[in-house]
């Protein structure tokens, strides 16, 4: 079995053009966002290990928030996951996997969530 490291940034909330029906399109819509990625971690971490042998969370919580283009309408939440997917797998080569939750908040009527999660493996 391989050791494997998950880096996690969770229910971040942005404002994104999606949606296909006529009272969707034209206004960003709140969505919930959550992305794990899977790097190869180092042999050990010890505690002045540079920040070089992980990867910056913040960078996770970028692609999510500043790097969705604006201006551009998505019609599928699935294709938001995978452009942030392309992101991050452009972004760093150690990223092996991303995982990619949305919740569509607005169509939420009692707390449930409602959305999607797509992983992808490097290919």
């Amino acid at each position: 079995m391989t050791d494997s490291l998950i880096l996690e940034v969770a229910n971040l909330e942005v404002d994104v053009l999606t949606g296909i029906y006529s009272e969707e399109t034209g206004r960003p819509q709140p969505l919930r966002i959550s992305i794990q990625v899977r790097l190869k971690p180092a042999e050990r971490y010890e505690p002045d290990t540079p920040l070089d042998a992980s990867k910056n969370y913040m960078d996770l919580k970028f692609t999510a928030t500043g790097a969705l283009p604006s201006g551009v309408h998505f019609k599928l939440i699935e294709a938001v996951a995978d452009h942030i997917c392309d992101t991050l797998f452009v972004a760093d080569t150690r990223v092996e996997a991303v995982t990619v939750k949305i919740v569509k908040l607005a169509i939420s009527e009692n707390g449930e969530e409602i959305g999607m999660t797509l992983t992808r493996e490097r290919r």
